[in-house]
């Protein structure tokens, strides 16, 4: 029972501020340099219709969502096969991915990043693009 007059304390130190902004800010430059390389995978892997969304503050997912398709199964496994080589060799280690064995929509999550690759009639039916591109809604807005 929390008696009235009495200070609460966290278990963590809190930090200061400085502290705080500083390692939000080496997070988004390590996040813009792992999509710099997801980016770069893709493109080499002959991947089609990339799409990157910036999702910061949208989600706490991640900070982007990186959407694309491979011609068929085959082709959407061996883009992702690529890019996990490409991540782990740059020691982004710790991926986890869903949907490899079958093919149709791979998804690949870096911590940071969220990766679909779709085979494109799967895309077209799901069109998550359009859902993550949404503009945000006002908080004032009835419908």
């Amino acid at each position: 029972m929390v008696q009235k007059g009495k200070t609460l304390r966290t278990a963590q130190s809190k930090g200061s501020i400085a502290d705080i902004s500083s390692t939000v800010m080496e997070s988004g430059a390590a996040a813009l340099h792992a999509l710099k390389l997801v980016l770069a995978s893709l493109e080499e892997s002959k991947s089609e219709d990339v799409v990157s969304i910036d999702i910061t503050g949208k989600s706490a997912l991640g900070d982007y969502m990186v959407v694309a398709s491979g011609r068929s199964s085959r082709h959407v496994t061996a883009i992702c096969d690529h890019l996990l080589r490409d991540m782990k060799s740059a020691g982004y280690g710790n991926l986890r991915v869903e949907g490899l064995s079958t093919g149709d929509w791979v998804l690949i999550d870096t911590g940071d990043i969220i990766i679909h690759v779709f085979r494109p009639e799967i895309r077209e039916f799901y069109n998550i693009e359009k859902l993550w591109m949404a503009p945000d809604i006002e908080e004032g807005t009835v419908h």
